[in-house]
């Protein structure tokens, strides 16, 4: 075993250890305590609503009932996110007691706005190399939570991209230069490429204006499939990407399921409602006392595959049998 797999091990239990003890702790609340939970959203109200509802669920099953000893303040940047901060700013005049938020962007915005408030991650990339938090296991800062990502995770969707597209020789990866995890992210990426015997194209985009220029430009260098790094702007705009995708023909790789419903090929993730669910302990512990900066970040444990077949038909594809086996998913 891997000395950082058995580190990722060590994260787990300990948090797994501490669920156990979920109910007495939602016992020992504040009797007529309201607390006031923050939300920071990079986009809608709609495309958020699975989170918004994993979120709500965790805190129901830990004793928190929304208008009896919790109330909830969301705020949406809409895909607008020079918002981000604004919105943070907003939350903290609330006086929320913990805002909770999802992405790197994001939870880079109400890092920036408070020193003080909890921020509890539910997903979010590397916030090691965001800035966000010393180390996994001592946070030591206002931040913790869930992280989104692992290096195994980025090596498996490169292994299932070209499972799914066998002839791939030349991958574009969609990248925000704007995203503080990207520059690292794409370092990992491109050693995952090569080693499967392929090139590495980049194709950046800072806004939604950039995005076409940035498939043609990919397209015209050689790539001949497509990597969509995790992103708010890219979600946002992610009927924009399914449609480029499949304009300029390239199986495409997504970081959530929501691009494959759209339309997209595939996409190998977490469970991103899962994730919220499992943000709502953080929470609870953050409620009851504990400082942030001392509970210990978990990776991800649990991934998805889901594929359109359709969509693999439309582009001449044929899903292997191995593959489609694995799916969590597959959408026809």
């Amino acid at each position: 075993m891997k000395v950082g797999d058995m580190k990722n091990i060590l994260r787990f239990v300990a948090v797994a250890l501490t669920l156990l003890v979920w109910g007495v702790m939602a016992e020992t609340q504040q009797p007529g305590k309201v607390w006031k939970i923050g939300v920071l959203v990079s986009t809608s109200q709609s495309l958020n609503a699975s989170r918004d509802e994993a979120l709500r669920q965790g805190l129901r099953e830990l004793g928190y009932t929304e208008g009896k000893n919790i109330t909830m303040e969301y705020r949406y940047a809409e895909g607008k996110l020079d918002r981000l901060p604004q919105l943070a700013a907003e939350l903290v005049r609330q006086k929320v007691d913990v805002i909770v938020v999802s992405g790197t962007r994001v939870a880079v915005a109400a890092k920036e706005a408070t020193s003080t408030i909890p921020i509890v991650i539910a997903g979010a990339g590397d916030p090691v190399r965001a800035g966000l938090i010393s180390s996994f296991t001592r946070p030591g800062s206002n931040v913790t939570g869930v992280s989104r990502l692992s290096p195994d995770f980025i090596g498996k969707r490169v292994e299932v991209l070209k499972e799914v597209a066998p002839k791939t020789t030349r991958v574009a990866v969609l990248s925000n230069p704007s995203n503080p995890s990207h520059g690292p992210g794409l370092k990992d990426l491109e050693l995952g490429v090569r080693a499967r015997g392929m090139m590495l194209q980049s194709a950046a985009a800072r806004s939604p204006n950039e995005l076409e220029s940035a498939f043609g430009a990919a397209v015209k260098a050689g790539a001949d499939a497509l990597l969509v790094m995790p992103d708010a702007m890219f979600h946002s705009s992610l009927a924009r990407i399914v449609e480029l995708a499949a304009k300029h023909r390239l199986p495409a790789m997504y970081d959530r399921a929501d691009f494959v419903e759209a339309g997209g090929l595939v996409s190998y993730a977490v469970n991103i409602a899962d994730l919220s669910w499992r943000a709502a302990w953080y929470v609870d512990q953050i409620l009851q006392g504990s400082k942030p900066a001392d509970l210990p970040m978990v990776e991800p444990t649990r991934s998805e595959l889901v594929i359109n077949v359709k969509t693999a038909q439309a582009l001449g594809l044929t899903i292997p049998p191995n593959v489609l086996a694995r799916a969590d998913r597959v959408i026809k």
